[in-house]
């Protein structure tokens, strides 16, 4: 039966707690060192300077994360970067490495272009020869004076005289160009606000067209199955227009024949109405007195298809009938 908890000896529980925290703790402070936790095999690379990159930054390789940087130092005119890498990572012993921007905001990581055949053998380091820095000043600088010296100064003097004269006897037009180019680079100067307003909406634009894709692909299809039912409805429509020309070429050619016989017709109709609108004091007198008769008539006929009227003053008829 196993001791209840309370009632095992607390000295053993503390240096048992104990010697796990310090493991724990020592475990953190070498992690890399783990086998499961670690970063790699471990190498080095030296640069004419460090570029922006500090420890920790990203190692690549073809734009894949392999590892990360884990020291930085001065080594006497170079930068000595230490990285990691993992250990299923290959590249030969003739690599190179370049320090590259990884953002906007001055980002960088360490590329590795695996090169020769092989693998590099762990702790090697890669010369100055093979890495490149993302800006070398020393390099910009021994490049310019290399351009300097090999400028010919009496060709440069006599192709700023010719320029002076050239310009000495500028149209007028060409110097409108340049006030006009200037201007132009002023307003874009001015706008430049505006101009990166203008940027961020097209932006977002982008981004509602790409949230939207699948939408303007329904909407081109719909759009594609509207137009095969037009082409298949082609012969169909073609033949509605046809029939509709000439239906109208049959009714124009009906008013052309029916002028001959509707203007006589219109004009006796013209004559009619001219004399009833002469004799309209007389129709209306006439439909006046035709209103007491047309009232005894309907009275008359009104209970069904014989005569009910009255006869005064007969004698009755024999048999009291």
């Amino acid at each position: 039966m196993s001791t209840p908890f309370r009632q095992r000896n607390p000295v053993i529980i503390g240096a048992v707690s104990i010697i796990v925290i310090l493991v724990m703790l020592l475990a953190a402070f070498r992690a890399d060192d783990l086998p499961l936790i670690g970063g790699g095999d471990t190498y080095y690379a030296s640069f004419s300077e460090a570029g922006g990159l500090k420890v920790n930054d990203e190692v690549r390789v073809a734009g894949v994360r392999v590892g990360k940087v884990d020291k930085m130092e001065l080594d006497g005119d170079h930068v000595k970067v230490t990285f990691k890498v993992q250990k299923d990572v290959d590249f030969g012993p003739e690599s190179g490495a370049q320090i590259k921007v990884k953002t906007l905001l001055g980002a960088m990581y360490l590329e590795l272009t695996p090169a020769g055949s092989g693998q590099m053998d762990e702790g090697s380091t890669i010369p100055v020869s093979r890495t490149k820095s993302p800006y070398d000043v020393v390099e910009a600088f021994e490049g310019l004076a290399g351009r300097a010296e090999a400028i010919d100064v009496d060709q440069l003097k006599a192709s700023l005289g010719t320029l002076t004269e050239l310009t000495r006897n500028t149209p007028d037009e060409f110097k409108a160009a340049l006030k006009g180019v200037s201007a132009l680079s002023t307003n874009l100067a001015a706008r430049d606000d505006q101009i990166n307003t203008l940027l961020k909406n097209l932006r977002k634009v982008s981004g509602v067209l790409g949230s939207r894709d699948q939408d303007i692909i329904k909407l081109m299809k719909d759009a594609r199955v509207l137009f095969d039912a037009l082409v298949s409805r082609r012969k169909a429509i073609h033949n509605l227009l046809v029939s509709t020309s000439s239906m109208s070429r049959e009714l124009t050619a009906l008013v052309d024949q029916s002028k001959a016989d509707l203007k006589p017709a219109l004009t006796n109709l013209d004559s009619v109405v001219q004399v009833l609108l002469k004799n309209q004091d007389n129709l209306d007198e006439s439909l006046r007195l035709m209103a007491p008769f047309y009232r005894y008539f309907a009275s008359t006929l009104g209970n069904g298809p014989w005569f009910d009227t009255t006869i005064r003053n007969l004698p009755p008829l024999p048999g009291g009938g």
